[in-house]
């Protein structure tokens, strides 16, 4: 079926381009992902310049600062110091860029429609048209999220997950205005894009598979780009409708979220709705989405720790089952977000018993991980450093994640900066680390070019040491007892001394490294953009590997292979293989005859 799938596919293979086509309206696979990586690039960019204004404010309270003046001006920043409310809509819009448009947008939409076709044996993606619509859904979404900055009255500030009744009622705060509303629309563009996305690379996998390329024989990244495209499609309406029902609160008169609420000393008519029924709906997208997050940075730093591992990744097949596992478990385990919400015990411990079976498949990733490396003959690539760094951050946040699943324990940190640096870690540095790991390796296959290695290392130990500086100071403010979104903690002045000394001196450690983890990222962007430009260009298979990819001209051509698509006759990972003459075999190359294939 695949084999005749490619024939028909695509009748427009080497038609001429002009600079619109080929670069704006693109329907190249290839371009399309290059597109979703600088947006998603940019997009990080004012993420981590909003967390450097908000943590300075936490780190020297009251203090002027002439960096906000300059960049929020005398409206949110009145003579250097930050307001209370643009605080809040600074931690909001940070949340959203680096969950959705980065986090998810970059890694999902740049690596899975780079890889899919090319390492599943593709012309291109099932639909070029709707590949290159997601595309543009996604860059206006991230426009209208961006111009929210800019409203009069202030940014969505009801925090990342806009819980109501906050985000319900207009009259709330500034921020519950215009620019809630510019919110929900940019989230709205974001599912779109995400939902046309998703349907695609389903489909793609499972039709256009190049003559042998069965499914276990697939890479574990194209595994995790399946599961997560399917998770996608599963959560993501779920999200919409409860945006929908947010919408109609605000603007319809509706009362899904709302009921007997006093706003200024005037009673509202709402009568009947919950806002815990937001947040069931929005938590049952807000877990599958930490794997959304996740899955694609674990398949990309399988491929990259077997390869530099000059190893077979070990258990291959248990690593499909933890991903398919992983992919199961995150529908059942929404709750624990909610256990203080008065939520049964009973069916609090429901929450509790699957949120901590989650853990199995996560550790068998982690035990795969690390037995692939064990007497691996490794080659120590910035790529492979930060994939070891996924393993390292993974299993760091992993360990604070089941105190966390235990509601008992939870109750007394909810909220707190521990939740925070918990998933910052275990969710935000992964995915990170994951994505930059993806950008070192394929970037010769994007661009034709090498990065520089050592600008690479520089970037991996900035990175990494600013990071946990970050995070890891974050759990003991936590069980100091100091909660999220707090513009202030000078109340604790009054009452807890010592815990308020611990929490102020810790604020400015962590964002002296924020600050420090942020000028670290300068050398990245030099040596990406550099390289584009001016690198040194890139043999054919640069890191030896075996996989499809690596068996296409480095001149992007549209349909990726000149003549016929190469036929697959082995498993990908036959690196080192006993009796062999080189350390790495290619899918490509004939099973010999008494040869085990894997």
């Amino acid at each position: 079926m695949g084999a005749v799938a490619h024939e028909t596919h695509h009748g427009h293979d080497h038609h001429e381009e002009n600079f619109v086509s080929k670069y704006i309206f693109s329907q190249d696979h290839k371009m399309i992902g290059k597109q979703f990586l600088i947006t998603a690039i940019f997009m990080g960019l004012i993420a981590m310049m909003l967390s450097i204004f908000f943590r300075i404010q936490l780190a020297w309270p009251g203090e002027s600062s002439d960096i906000l003046n300059v960049f929020l001006g005398d409206r949110w920043a009145p003579n250097g110091v930050l307001n209370e409310s643009m605080y809040l809509g600074l931690v909001t819009i940070h949340g959203t860029i680096m969950v959705f448009f980065v986090l998810t947008g970059g890694l999902s939409g740049t690596f899975s429609n780079l890889l899919i076709p090319l390492q599943i044996g593709a012309r291109d993606m099932a639909s070029g048209f709707l590949n290159m619509l997601s595309f543009w859904l996604f860059a206006m979404s991230s426009l209208v999220m961006v111009s929210s900055l800019f409203v009069e009255s202030g940014p969505a500030m009801a925090g990342w997950t806009i819980y109501p009744p906050l985000s319900a009622l207009p009259q709330a705060v500034s921020g519950s205005g215009l620019g809630m509303t510019l919110w929900l629309i940019s989230m709205t563009l974001f599912i779109a894009s995400s939902l046309i996305g998703s349907l695609n690379y389903i489909v793609t996998i499972l039709n256009l598979r190049t003559k042998g390329m069965s499914m276990t024989r697939l890479p574990l990244t194209i595994w995790a780009f399946f599961v997560t495209a399917v998770l996608g499609v599963l959560s993501f309406p779920v999200l919409l409708s409860a945006s929908l029902l947010l919408l109609m609160d605000r603007s319809m008169g509706t009362s899904f979220y709302l009921s007997e609420i006093i706003v200024g000393g005037e009673m509202l008519d709402n009568v009947g709705g919950s806002p815990i029924l937001y947040q069931h709906l929005f938590w049952f997208l807000g877990h599958p989405e930490v794997y959304i997050v996740l899955l694609p940075a674990l398949g990309l730093s399988s491929e990259i720790i077997a390869t530099n591992s000059r190893k077979p990744i070990f258990g291959y097949r248990a690593m499909i089952g933890s991903i398919l596992a992983i992919g199961f478990l995150s529908f059942i385990v929404w709750g624990h977000h909610m256990f203080v919400t008065g939520m049964s015990p009973f069916l609090g411990s429901v929450f509790v018993f699957t949120t901590l079976l989650i853990a199995i498949p996560s550790a068998v990733k982690v035990f795969n991980y690390l037995t692939t490396l064990w007497k691996g003959t490794i080659v120590f690539t910035p790529a492979m450093l930060f994939a070891i760094g996924l393993v390292s951050t993974f299993i760091t946040g992993g360990v604070t994640g089941i105190i966390l699943a235990d509601s008992a324990l939870d109750i007394a940190v909810h909220d707190t900066y521990f939740v925070v640096a918990h998933f910052h870690i275990v969710m935000g540095m992964s995915a990170i680390f994951g994505m930059f790991a993806g950008i070192y390796h394929w970037f010769p296959k994007m661009y034709g070019r090498m990065m520089n290695m050592r600008l690479g290392y520089v970037h991996f130990w900035i990175t990494i040491v600013g990071a946990y500086g970050v995070f890891f100071p974050m759990h003991f403010v936590g069980l100091a007892g100091a909660p999220r979104r707090y513009y202030d903690y000078s109340v604790y002045e009054s009452f807890n001394m010592d815990s308020y000394n611990m929490m102020m001196d810790l604020n400015v450690i962590i964002t002296v490294f924020a600050i420090i983890a942020a000028f670290g990222q300068i050398a990245f962007l030099f040596n990406f953009f550099y390289s584009i430009f001016r690198g040194q260009k890139a043999p054919m298979n640069p890191w030896n590997s075996n996989t499809l990819e690596w068996t296409t001209p480095v001149e992007h051509i549209h349909g990726n292979w000149p003549g016929e698509i190469p036929e697959v006759h082995r498993w990908p990972y036959d690196y080192s293989k006993p009796g062999a003459e080189e350390d790495f075999i290619p899918q490509t190359v004939p099973v010999k005859e008494g040869e085990e294939e894997h």
